[in-house]
């Protein structure tokens, strides 16, 4: 059975529907999972909107993840990611990447997120970020952490 990935668009991004569901199906792979999530692009406001009401922090972040602990017969409902467009093209040129790469990386770590890794501990952080890396590179991307400047992180 392979997941099923909804993609619902509230604001203009470059990547296509194909694209986003080929990177959250790398991650999905590497980890085993069946399932369904929905993977939803927002303009800022949206973004900081659930970012106030979810985390209780101002203004837009580039993904946040709703995790879904349900399952419906043997199907998993993995939950939604929100991504902020405009806040992913702002990320990719200060940071110097390419945007396609950095889509790619947010949807990799979001996924990773729904599947249950973290980053708020170093430990956590070296493990979550390996994942990334592989993923990635098994997508064709560079490590997206030796891209960025000093000072940054996702």
């Amino acid at each position: 059975m392979k997941p099923e990935i909804a993609i619902q668009r509230a604001a203009t991004a470059s990547p296509t529907d194909e694209e986003l569901k080929k990177y959250a199906l790398a991650a999905l792979a590497a980890n085993l999972k069946v399932g369904e999530l929905c993977i939803r692009i927002v303009d800022a406001q949206e973004s900081a909107d659930l970012n106030q009401s979810y985390r209780d922090k101002s203004g837009p972040t580039n993904v946040l993840s709703f995790p879904c602990d349900a399952q419906v017969d043997e199907f998993q409902l993995l939950g939604d990611l929100v991504i902020c467009a405009p806040v992913v093209a702002d990320e990719a040129k200060a940071q110097g990447k390419n945007e396609t790469a950095h889509w790619a990386h947010m949807i990799v770590h979001g996924v990773l997120h729904l599947l249950g890794y973290d980053h708020i501990g170093d430990h956590e952080a070296v493990i979550m970020e390996a994942k990334e890396r592989a993923i990635l590179a098994g997508l064709g991307f560079a490590d997206p952490y030796l891209s960025q400047k000093p000072d940054e992180g996702e």
